[in-house]
């Protein structure tokens, strides 16, 4: 009997939540087939089989949270056994016989669906078996999830629906007050996880400042003029850069147990990315190293990736300082950003809009602002510090001219 164990399948991982299984206990499985989906706080993934085999015994339970090594199903190895069966008889008995091998060598119903897809059917108590696939081969689509859902609700609703007449007949129901549930795993619960013990080891110190960006927005309309499209993030992650090279302190990692602060000359900056499975925070390499084009091209990609789910381990791990850009999300004028462990710093930028403010001459004019919030690691730096390296990222994102002086 082989064992099939959770494996290291992402840099760091030490656990992984046990979404669902793509086989049941009988089926007959060939190697590298998708046997186990688990999901760790930076990925989805599919555990394969290592051999071709008869699924034998499940020993962990979906929603169950285990850690690398865990023994996850046993599989019986297909060779000589099954070819050693009784050969088949003549007879009545000859047909129970074909039955039962028929039976053995019948795979049960293959699922074909997307991850994501899965979690929508999970998450909504829906076996996606019953589904009715309309893609590629009959593959399960998101609309298909989504389409037998309303149908359900639907059908649901007409339930209710006569279920009230028959207590208003009855004129005895108490009123309760309504609620849904929704599930509190997977990346969820990772996430959750993670802010929590971000909060809960890290002595958290916020402090917000204005940058007036109509500079920044002109240098990017006159560059659209010569069809240069350049997005404002990636402007501010360049003057993240420029301002973390003046001050290190902040692209750093504290190590308690070595007495020790680690800082790094690469600048690998995360960029916090609000998709339909929750966080992530693609990382930039380099960004010290790269021109404004180059950010912005490799911004574009990694936020498609991430958006589709396809992000590798490599493209979401290794970050040294984290952004978050929740200005195109509307509505948010601050906030207190959660660091993300071990880095130091996270900043936040805001909704730009449109303000009256008081020039160098007194004069009311209309301006460009945006809020920043800058969360630090109180024992690693000091408020003063914070200020002086985000008066310095103010001081490039209104002069991009500025930019010109740091060019390589």
């Amino acid at each position: 009997m082989i064992e099939v164990k959770l494996h290291d399948i992402g840099e760091g991982m030490t656990q992984a939540d046990i979404l669902t299984f793509l086989v049941k206990q009988g089926d007959i499985v060939k190697a590298d087939d998708p046997l186990v989906e688990v999901q760790t706080d930076k990925m989805t993934a599919e555990i394969p089989a290592p051999m071709e085999g008869i699924v034998k015994e499940f020993t962990v339970k979906i929603g169950d949270t285990v850690p690398v090594g865990t023994t996850l199903l046993k599989i019986e190895p297909l060779n000589s056994k099954l070819l050693q069966k009784p050969s088949v008889k003549m007879g009545k008995k000859t047909e129970n016989a074909f039955q039962t091998s028929s039976s053995i060598n019948t795979k049960s119903k293959r699922v074909m669906a997307a991850p994501f897809t899965r979690k929508i059917a999970r998450d909504n108590g829906i076996n996606i078996e019953d589904i009715q696939g309309t893609g590629p081969a009959g593959r399960i689509t998101e609309e298909d999830v989504l389409h037998f859902i309303q149908n359900k609700s639907e059908q649901t609703t007409l339930l209710v629906n006569r279920s009230e007449r028959e207590n208003r007949r009855n004129d005895s129901l108490a009123e309760f007050p309504t609620s849904y549930s929704v599930s509190y795993s997977g990346r969820r619960k990772q996430i959750g996880t993670k802010m929590a013990h971000s909060l809960y080891s890290i002595p958290h110190c916020t402090h917000y400042e204005e940058i007036d960006v109509s500079n920044i927005l002109q240098v990017k309309a006159d560059w659209k003029m010569v069809n240069k499209n350049i997005s404002a993030t990636a402007f501010f992650l360049k003057a993240v850069s420029l301002s973390l090279k003046d001050f290190p302190i902040f692209n750093a990692t504290l190590n308690e147990k070595e007495e020790s602060i680690h800082i790094y000359n690469e600048h690998h900056i995360g960029v916090a990315t609000d998709t339909k499975q929750g966080l992530i925070v693609p990382v930039i390499r380099n960004v010290e190293k790269k021109s404004l084009l180059q950010i912005h091209e490799e911004l574009k990609y990694l936020t498609v990736r991430a958006q589709e789910n396809k992000l590798s381990v490599k493209e979401m791990t290794g970050s040294t300082f984290t952004i978050s850009n929740v200005g195109p999300l509307g509505g948010s004028i601050g906030a207190t950003p959660i660091i993300n462990p071990p880095e130091v710093g996270l900043l936040a930028f805001h909704k730009t809009k449109k303000r009256p403010v008081v020039d160098k001459n007194d004069q009311i004019v209309v301006r460009s602002m945006m809020n920043v919030s800058m969360s630090f690691d109180h024992r690693v730096a000091d408020g003063a510090t914070a200020v002086a390296f985000t008066n310095r990222l103010v001081q490039l994102i209104e002069n991009p001219n500025l930019f010109m002086l740091e060019l390589v």
